[in-house]
């Protein structure tokens, strides 16, 4: 008879200190047919029992020791420069690590001949006639698209097993790191303080835990390809901003609508967007939550 510690699936979180990254780690702590191993760019974890070790993705030889020593039969990479503005002036480090990175993890994983199951975004749009489907060209209007993208075809040429998961709006109830929208919102009307929220971003918010979700049917129906990861509902920032209101009970006459022009931010932003996930729905019957539900879960989780 076969032992289960020899059937056990070997799954290598890279980003583990991220949003995503600490929900899917919680997840796998508690899989008791899975090796989990995380690595971040930090000294440690954020989840205290999580077997961890730290790991700069732009680094070539610190990725191939990390995964040559775990051999993992999955690679989750969820790390990612992320902040849109600042990718129009740090274009050398956005491209090192949403591009070079994932070029370092697509060489070793398809090296171990691991799946590798990669985040990506609908920034990779021009969001001109969203929502998108799988299937529609990308056309990417800011530096951070330009990664994201770059950073999937280097995937698609690798000739590693993988997975690109698209996603946007992602929010939820990480414990640690930076607020994510849905937080930030609550917080800031309990403060009483007034907050502008764009009525000309459309887009389906995420709740994390549906993309971890996700990634575990991936995993389990070995599916490989682009499926697009996102909420049910497709919306206006400012729609999204009014139901968090409505839900937690604060007051709606702090959100002042305005439009993106007006900010004058630095990098351009995909503006009717969304993702169709109709593919996802079909092939691993993803079944996203209602945006009421999540909130729920995030007052139980967090407290909000």
């Amino acid at each position: 008879m076969i032992s289960s510690e020899l059937i056990r699936k070997r799954i290598l979180v890279i980003g583990s200190n991220g949003m995503l990254g600490q929900r899917l780690t919680e997840y796998f702590l508690n899989d008791s047919n899975v090796e989990l191993l995380t690595v971040s760019a930090e000294e440690e974890s954020f989840i205290k029992n999580a077997a961890y070790k730290r790991l700069d993705i732009v680094q070539k030889n610190n990725v191939r020791e990390i995964i040559m020593d775990f051999f993992p039969d999955f690679v989750i990479n969820t790390a990612a420069y992320t902040n849109v503005d600042k990718s129009e002036t740090e274009r050398e480090i956005a491209w090192k690590i949403n591009v070079t990175g994932v070029e370092n993890i697509a060489l070793y994983s398809w090296t171990v001949d691991a799946h590798l199951i990669h985040i990506s975004s609908d920034y990779i749009f021009d969001g001109k006639n969203g929502p998108y489907s799988e299937e529609d060209k990308p056309n990417p209007i800011g530096y951070y698209g330009r990664t994201k993208l770059a950073g999937e075809n280097s995937i698609k040429t690798s000739g590693v097993r993988a997975t690109i998961l698209r996603t946007n709006i992602v929010y939820g109830p990480a414990k640690y790191g930076r607020q994510d929208f849905v937080k930030w919102v609550v917080n800031s009307l309990r403060a009483n303080q007034t907050i502008k929220i764009v009525t000309d971003q459309i887009g389906n918010p995420t709740f994390i835990d549906d993309i971890v979700n996700a990634i575990n049917s991936i995993i389990e129906f070995k599916k490989e390809g682009v499926y697009n990861i996102a909420g049910k509902e497709i919306l206006t920032r400012y729609d999204f901003t009014l139901r968090i209101a409505d839900y937690f009970k604060l007051d709606k006459k702090l959100i002042l609508p305005i439009i993106t022009k007006e900010l004058n931010q630095p990098a351009p932003r995909p503006l009717k967007s969304g993702l169709i996930i109709l593919k996802a729905e079909t092939e691993i019957g993803y079944i996203p939550r209602s945006l009421e539900e999540t909130f729920e879960i995030m007052k139980k989780e967090i407290g909000l």
